[in-house]
C-alpha cells in the first residue's frame, strides 16, 4: 500500500484520520480561494500534486485463501478477496453509517482498514459556506476553473449502482454505491430543492404530492416537541428550526419562505437521524426522481410514498386505500437507468408494517379493512392527461390488472430498487377516473378534510413499527445483486 495510508485499528480511529484530511483539505483549499481572490496568487501546483486539495480516502484490504465465507445478510460482506476503496467526504456527517459498516465487516472477517489523501480533489465550490469573506465575484468562473478543482460532472455518474462498472483485474473494487463526488453534489442538491440543511434529513422518509399533507405533518410534529419522546426539533423548509421552546413555532413555519424552493422538506429530528422527513415532491415523475437520486446518498433506512391516486375499479370509494405490491412503469423518467423489464419487487417488511398501520389508524379489521384497504398494480404515468387517450390506456390497464393510477409510486419504488433503498407505497384513492368521478373542487375539499390527517397517521404509524421491528431487517437481500460493493 503507499506510503501515504496509514494502518487504523479500529473503525473510530480511522474515521477520525479520515476527518483530519478533510479538514485540512478543506482550509488549505478556503485559503488557497482567498489568496487569489485577494491578489492573484494562484495555488501551488506542486502542493495539488501532493494532494494537498484531496478527499480522504478509506481502504479496506480482504486476504483470503479461497472464496469469501457465505455470508446471509443484504450487505456487509465481500464477493470476492482483495483491496475495497472509497473516497469520503464529510465524514462527521456519515460518522456513525461508516463506523456500523467497518464494524460489521470487522467483526466477520480479518480486514486491513487504511486511511490517507485520495487521487481526487474537492471542488472550490463545495467549500464555500459563507464563513471565509471569499467574494467570488471579484474573479471570472473560467479563471478559477482553470487553477483550482471544478465539480466535472463528466466524471460524476451512477455507474456502480447500476452495474455499469466492471472490476478491473489489479486495481480497487468500490467499497459503496456512491463515491465523494457524487455525495457533494447530492448534497448540495438536497438544500437547492427542500429549502433545508441536508444534515437535517431523517433516517425515515414520506414522500407526498400535496401541501395539505404538509400542513397535518407540522401541526402533528409541533405536538411532539411538547410530549415526552425522542423528537428534538422540527426543521423547516425555509431553513428555520423550531422546538419545544419556540413560541408559536406554527407560525415560525408557515413565516418561512418555503415558497422558494421546488420540493419543501420538513424534518421532525430524533438522536442518531432516527426521526421522520416529510418532502413534498408535487405532481409527476421528473421531481421524484430528482429528490431520490439525491437522498440516495444519506443512506435512508426506507422510504415511502404517501400520495393521492385515481382508482381504476367500481369497487372502490374516495378516501379508500391502495397498497401497491407491484408498478406499471410508463414514468419513462428511469428507463435508461433500469430497463422497463426489470421487475421491482415488493418489500416484504414494509408491505406487513403499511397494512397493519392502516388497521392501526383506521380503525377498521376483517371485512371492513378489506374493503378499504386494496392491494396490487399501480400504473404511474408521465402524462397528466392520459385520459384522453381513453380507449388505448383502458386496454393495457385491463391487461395489467392496475387497480389504482398515479405519477410519482413507480418512480420512487423503482428508483429505490436502484439505489438500494427499501421502498413502499400507500394511496390514497381521491377520484374514479375511468368512472366519472373527477377531483372537482366541491367533492376535492371534503375528501380532503376527512383523508388526509388519517391517511398521513397511517405513513407515520409505518415508520413507528419499522422503528420498533429493527429497521435493520429491512434491507433486504433481493436489493443486493450477486457483485455489490460491502456497504449498505
Amino acid at each position: 500500500m503507499e506510503n501515504r495510508f496509514k494502518t487504523a485499528k479500529t473503525p473510530a480511529e480511522a474515521i477520525d484520520r479520515l476527518q483530519s484530511i478533510y479538514d485540512a483539505s478543506t482550509e488549505r483549499l478556503q485559503t488557497a480561494l482567498k489568496a487569489y481572490i485577494e491578489d492573484g496568487t494562484p495555488p501551488d501546483p506542486k502542493a495539488r500534486a501532493k494532494h494537498a486539495f484531496a478527499y480522504p480516502e478509506l481502504r479496506v484490504t480482504y486476504e483470503t485463501e479461497g472464496s469469501p465465507p457465505p455470508v446471509s445478510r443484504a450487505f456487509g460482506k465481500f464477493s470476492e478477496p482483495g483491496v475495497y476503496r472509497l473516497a469520503i467526504t464529510q465524514p462527521s456527517l456519515f460518522r456513525d453509517y461508516l463506523e456500523d459498516q467497518l464494524s460489521i465487516l470487522q467483526d466477520q472477517y480479518p480486514i486491513t482498514i487504511e486511511t490517507g489523501p485520495s487521487d481526487e480533489e474537492i471542488a472550490f465550490s463545495y467549500v464555500l459556506d459563507g464563513s471565509q469573506e471569499i467574494d467570488l465575484d471579484k474573479a471570472s468562473a473560467a479563471d478559477l476553473v482553470r487553477h483550482f478543482p471544478y465539480a466535472d460532472l463528466a466524471r460524476i455518474d451512477d455507474a456502480v449502482p447500476n452495474g455499469e462498472r466492471s472490476p478491473v483485474p489489479g486495481e480497487p473494487r468500490p467499497l459503496a454505491l456512491f463515491d465523494a463526488p457524487r455525495v457533494d453534489y447530492s448534497l448540495q442538491r438536497i438544500r437547492h430543492y427542500t429549502g433545508t440543511p441536508y444534515e437535517d434529513v431523517q433516517q425515515f422518509i414520506l414522500f407526498t404530492n400535496y401541501h395539505r399533507y404538509v400542513d397535518a405533518f407540522v401541526a402533528w410534529a409541533i405536538r411532539q416537541l411538547k410530549e415526552d419522546n425522542e423528537y428534538e426539533s422540527l426543521s423547516a423548509a425555509g431553513f428555520v428550526t423550531v422546538d419545544a421552546r419556540t413560541r408559536n413555532p406554527r407560525a415560525a413555519v408557515e413565516g418561512a419562505p418555503w415558497r422558494r424552493f421546488q420540493m419543501p422538506a420538513y424534518h421532525l429530528k430524533a438522536p442518531g437521524g432516527r426521526g421522520i422527513t416529510l418532502v413534498n415532491i408535487g405532481v409527476g415523475p421528473s421531481n421524484a426522481k430528482t429528490i431520490t437520486d439525491h437522498l440516495a446518498v444519506l443512506r435512508p433506512q426506507c422510504w415511502l410514498m404517501i400520495g393521492h391516486c385515481g382508482g381504476l375499479r367500481h369497487s372502490q370509494r374516495l378516501g379508500d386505500y391502495v397498497l401497491a405490491h407491484a408498478y406499471l412503469r410508463y414514468d419513462r423518467v428511469l428507463d435508461r437507468d433500469l430497463p422497463l423489464e426489470i421487475p421491482v419487487p415488493p418489500i416484504a417488511e414494509i408491505q406487513i408494517a403499511l397494512a397493519d398501520a392502516v388497521k392501526a389508524v383506521s380503525g377498521d379489521s376483517g371485512e371492513d379493512l378489506k374493503r378499504r384497504l386494496r392491494t396490487g398494480t399501480v400504473a404511474t404515468y408521465a402524462d397528466r392527461n392520459w385520459e384522453l387517450r381513453f380507449h388505448a390506456e383502458a386496454r393495457r390497464i385491463n391487461q395489467s390488472r392496475a387497480i389504482a393510477v398515479d405519477m410519482e409510486s413507480a418512480t420512487i419504488a423503482a428508483n429505490g430498487f436502484r439505489l438500494r433503498v427499501p421502498y413502499g407505497t400507500l394511496l390514497c384513492v381521491s377520484d374514479k377516473p375511468l368512472h366519472g368521478e373527477l377531483k372537482l373542487p366541491g367533492a376535492a375539499n371534503l375528501f380532503y378534510q376527512r383523508s388526509v390527517s388519517e391517511h398521513l397517521m397511517a405513513g407515520i404509524e409505518t415508520i413507528e413499527i419499522l422503528k420498533r421491528d429493527d429497521a435493520a431487517a429491512l434491507h433486504s437481500r433481493k436489493l443486493r445483486s450477486f457483485d455489490e460493493p460491502p456497504f449498505r
